[in-house]
């Protein structure tokens, strides 16, 4: 009897390969060429204030981040996620895998703010009284604490790998394959547990593997 194969995650992510020479010159000083994108995502995904004497005149710089505690606490007593709440998660969690795909050397393109790029990021929209417990996320962050964990190793060997690639594209333009499937494979996981425990999308589990 044939088992059928488990429907694909709900929340995916993909990358092309860049089936070309990789520019050597920006992927020699890509940390530098980063700069400034690094920081518009800094403006818009973290707090940040500048406070005077006493804290008077504190003036806020930027303001932003993923949208975690009140789409949760929308789920548990209105079980609603506001639209706009979910469209303002996926264009930061999408703009974030933007930015880390080019410090990953993965590809060549500047990241963009407001495009998809070479970056396939799909995230459901949830039918909240249909597709969510309304109690699971008062405890997801704790059930997605084994991944985290295991995500600690899985991105210090894509930090490896990264630096590896980096002399590999300087020598040879290419970034090997098996090297580019691990980096985004530990991206594809990262991006289901922030999914599950943070943005709150879906409750099924996420899966501890690399591939789709």
């Amino acid at each position: 009897m044939t088992v059928p194969a488990p429907a694909p995650y709900p929340i995916r992510f993909d990358l092309e390969y860049p089936d070309r020479p990789l520019n050597r010159a920006t992927t020699a000083f890509r940390i530098f060429l980063a700069l400034p994108v690094l920081a518009v995502l800094g403006a818009v995904s973290a707090w940040s204030f500048q406070g005077g004497a006493g804290n008077r005149g504190a003036v806020v710089w930027g303001s932003g981040g993923l949208l975690a505690l009140g789409p949760a606490l929308m789920i548990v007593f209105r079980q609603k996620y506001p639209r706009w709440w979910f469209d303002w998660n996926r264009a930061l969690l999408a703009f974030t895998n933007r930015v880390i795909v080019y410090l990953a050397l993965l590809r060549d393109e500047y990241p963009a703010t407001d495009h998809e790029q070479a970056v396939r990021l799909e995230l459901p929209y949830p039918d909240v009284p249909n597709d969510l417990s309304r109690w699971l996320p008062l405890v997801k962050w704790l059930l997605a604490i084994p991944h985290v964990i295991v995500l600690v190793f899985v991105d210090l060997v894509a930090v490896i790998i990264v630096v590896i690639a980096w002399f590999a594209i300087l020598f040879t333009g290419r970034y090997p394959r098996p090297l580019f499937d691990f980096v985004v494979g530990a991206m594809r996981w990262g991006n289901r547990v922030i999914g599950y425990a943070l943005i709150l999308v879906t409750d099924r589990y996420p899966p501890f593997r690399l591939r789709d």
